[in-house]
């Protein structure tokens, strides 16, 4: 984990709005959240805690207080049992299975939590709100199984792996080494945390797991949108395309907002500000000459995606809310991921079509029916030692195969909806598996990418050193000098896995710095 003290400013969290980066900022440990200390905030969170405390003096009845759970909310609960409620709710619910999520995720996971509580809307005490910070303070991070999770009540189960460290239960990542949560705690003398009557329901009952793995893979996607612009300059200028595929006024005629700034993107990239009659080269193939129009898909989703994603962020998602301020429970149904599970469901079919749209481009590049000039597989083999010599083959080969398994993970989740719970919950989300699988299929687009940018800054190169060849533009020449210092040229065939694989890792990172905001 990076000391998030020597990058930004902490993140206060008092209620009011948390930008999508932002938890990426503090989940890769380049920021660090604190609770706030402003007496508003504080006062608001005791109010709601307090007046719950009178709802079950002055009613005597609060569902998930007083009462069982979901289809059991007509059985009582004695009142010598309440105190023991939340704890039973996180012990049942430990049945999570799969891989775990990347400690990344998980403190995430933690920070949405912990800023939809901070709503002042769930009936938590601020002693709660202080534990969760406590958490990302320290880096003490749950434990937390992927898989077990329909998106509605909430994410139950994941979530109840932070109910229960907070507890002093199941496992942490203790500063990057696994360990039982009770001996992290009480290495650092603090007793296990005690939840008061609603506050494992408030913890449970939310859309905190599929919301922060919602913000890695926008963030993912919309880096991979640019990246995937340039490698489609690099890709045009070593196929000797026709730059003019993306003239201003053609995009002006389909207005497209995200569309039109990716043929700006290329126009800018390879140098093509003017338009001549006539081109003299008329028609590329579609996955160069259509590229603004598969990518800008990605550009002209990002702005709802982030509106659904960041609604989602900074809202209240558990259930009963109790508002003290206007006095009354309101029971309803805010638990419900169904604006992830779009986002997720679309997003992956865009990002898998970048996958699709990359492969296509570079099996262009390999095949010199269509590559103008290039050798055979882009090999950079001297003659009498290209007999022996494969270049891209096998590349092109595996950037299928990626491409194939992404575009396969494309179905919905969201329309595998299950009744569970005894047919109270009788339709649910499946956001978080819509959010895992979206991750799943950026990885592989990630791994196509990598395997494109290798060939085109190889095919850019190969280019050049042709007699008829035009210069390589210059913001173009700077971004191949750039990827060389990771990936050196491609002479003799050698296995490149480990350059993918280092490839992979800088995207992950947005190691490159790719156009303005626009």
């Amino acid at each position: 984990m990076n000391n998030a003290n020597d990058t930004q400013a902490p993140l206060y969290l008092d209620g009011t709005h948390v930008a999508l980066e932002t938890i990426l900022e503090v989940a890769e440990g380049r920021r660090p959240a604190r609770l706030s200390e402003d007496a508003a905030f504080r006062k608001r969170i005791a109010r709601g805690s307090a007046f719950l405390e009178t709802l079950l003096e002055e009613d005597g009845v609060v569902y998930g207080v007083t009462t069982g759970y979901g289809d059991a909310c007509t059985r009582a609960v004695p009142a010598e049992d309440v105190a023991q409620l939340p704890h039973r709710l996180y012990t049942f619910h430990g049945c999570g299975l799969g891989e775990t999520l990347s400690v990344e995720a998980a403190r995430a996971v933690v920070l949405v939590r912990l800023i939809s509580l901070c709503r002042g809307v769930s009936g938590v005490s601020l002693e709660l709100l202080e534990r969760l910070a406590w958490l990302l303070e320290h880096d003490v991070v749950p434990v937390i199984p992927e898989e077990g999770s329909v998106g509605a009540s909430g994410d139950l189960t994941p979530l109840s792996y932070l109910a229960a460290v907070l507890c002093g239960e199941r496992e942490v990542i203790d500063n990057g080494r696994r360990r039982p949560a009770a001996e992290a705690l009480e290495e650092r003398g603090l007793k296990p945390y005690r939840l008061k009557p609603k506050e494992g329901l408030a913890l449970m009952n939310g859309t905190a797991v599929m919301t922060a793995l919602g913000c890695f893979a926008f963030v993912r996607c919309a880096y991979l949108s640019r990246l995937a612009t340039r490698i489609t300059a690099l890709s045009v200028h070593a196929l000797a395309g026709n730059p003019y595929h993306f003239d201003a006024e053609l995009f002006a005629a389909k207005p497209h907002p995200g569309q039109g700034r990716v043929a700006a993107w290329l126009r800018e990239d390879l140098h093509t500000p003017d338009t001549p009659r006539n081109s003299p080269r008329l028609q590329d193939r579609y996955s160069t000459r259509c590229a603004p129009h598969v990518i800008g898909v990605i550009e002209d989703s990002l702005p709802w995606w982030r509106q659904f994603l960041e609604n989602e962020l900074n809202s209240a998602n558990d259930n009963p809310l109790i508002d003290a301020d206007i006095g009354k429970v309101m029971h309803g149904g805010h638990f419900y991921g169904g604006h992830v599970a779009f986002v997720m469901d679309g997003l992956k079919q865009a990002a898998a079509n970048l996958a699709d749209l990359l492969d296509r481009q570079l099996a262009l590049l390999v095949d010199t029916r269509y590559n103008h000039g290039l050798p055979s597989n882009l090999s950079g083999a001297s003659l009498e030692r290209l007999p022996l010599n494969h270049g891209y083959k096998a590349v092109q080969i595996a950037a299928s195969a990626w491409s194939a398994e992404a575009l396969k993970l494309t179905m919905p989740a969201s329309v595998f909806s299950r009744s569970t719970e005894c047919h109270n919950q009788d339709k649910v989300s499946m956001g978080t598996i819509a959010a895992r699988d979206a991750l799943r299929v950026l990885t592989l687009v990630e791994q196509v990418t990598a395997a494109a940018l290798h060939a085109a800054c190889q095919g850019a190169e190969l280019r050049s050193r042709r007699e008829d060849a035009d210069p390589l533009p210059e913001r173009l020449a700077a971004f191949l000098d750039d990827c060389r210092r990771d990936i050196p040229p491609l002479v003799e065939d050698r296995a490149l896995d480990a350059e993918f694989n280092r490839l992979c890792e800088r995207i992950r990172q947005r190691h490159w710095s790719l156009y303005d905001a626009g």
